[in-house]
């Protein structure tokens, strides 16, 4: 009778086995002949990268395409994509187009941005989906025709002064930077800019003193403290460039997989980790945990 039972379970145990063999080569038949349209896509990596007005910030993102090398690469095929803020400026009502050329509407200011365009296109891109990003005229200051149509990437760079402000946006990114430069030097750069497009000096620092460093003030700086990685000098400062582009290089190597699964907190943890021993290296000073690292000890703008 005993012997009847153990077979009896033995039996059972085979049949359980060969079931689940039969299962697991069931799921990898249908897995094999799954259509490519079918399989499930990966999120890109979504950054977003803020600062001051003439801070630095496309230049950064410059630098990082060029070091990954995706600027040679034809568009529809870059792994690495970038996206500007401005692009999302509001269409002007010709009242407000006539005070933008007197310099006398504020660009800087969060309502001048068109915000649910901006969310509804980064939830196209996190959702895998090629866009198209409006354009805008400085010069004429007006939304134009031409739009660029973005394609998906592994991971996107979306740039902007207010990036950080709306809450829903803020959200979206897997890891946020702000580039913190000094604020006579963003002027300078801003004086140099705005006189290419053709506008006289006086305009620009009347615009700046009424608008941009208010507005820095009250809108811009105080999301600095949603930041995970500050970098002061912007572009400047290849230690932090260098070590951001290692973090995307791991990325598109599939080093990091596990943020799509919800431990993204757990990688920018352990990024910043490597950012603060850097910092050690270089300055001798270690950081007390649970403070937010600095690559470099950060000089505020105003």
């Amino acid at each position: 009778m005993t012997m009847e039972l153990l077979s009896q379970k033995e039996k059972c145990g085979v049949v359980g086995v060969n079931r689940a063999v039969v299962s697991l080569s069931t799921a990898m038949e249908a897995l094999e002949t799954m259509d490519e349209s079918d399989r499930p896509e990966q999120q890109p990596f979504l950054i977003g990268v803020s600062g001051g007005t003439a801070s630095g910030k496309s230049t950064v993102c410059a630098k990082i395409m060029e070091l990954l090398g995706q600027n040679k690469v034809e568009h529809r095929q870059r792994k690495v994509g970038i996206i500007s803020q401005d692009c999302f400026y509001k269409v002007l009502t010709p009242e407000q187009k006539a005070k933008a050329l007197k310099g006398q509407y504020n660009f800087d200011h969060p309502e001048a941005f068109d915000n649910d365009l901006m969310f509804n296109t980064l939830k196209d891109i996190v959702e895998g989906r090629a866009v198209e990003v409006p354009t805008y005229d400085f010069v004429t200051h007006s939304r134009m025709e031409e739009r660029i149509t973005f394609y998906p990437a592994d991971v996107v760079l979306f740039e902007g002064i207010l990036v950080f402000y709306p809450q829903k946006v803020r959200d979206m990114f897997h890891m946020k930077l702000f580039v913190d430069t000094d604020s006579d030097v963003r002027l300078s750069r801003r004086v140099l800019r705005d006189m290419s497009r053709g506008r006289d000096l006086e305009q620009i620092l009347t615009q700046y003193t009424t608008f941009v460093k208010p507005a820095f003030e009250e809108f811009c700086l105080p999301t600095k403290k949603y930041a995970d990685v500050i970098i002061p000098r912007g572009v400047d400062n290849m230690v932090a460039i260098n070590l951001i582009v290692q973090h995307i290089q791991d990325i598109l190597n599939g080093d990091i997989c596990k943020w799509q699964r919800g431990s993204i907190n757990s990688n920018t943890r352990g990024f910043k980790r490597g950012i603060s021993e850097q910092v050690e290296l270089q300055s001798g000073v270690i950081n007390p945990v649970g403070k937010r690292v600095l690559m470099e000890p950060s000089t505020r703008p105003h």
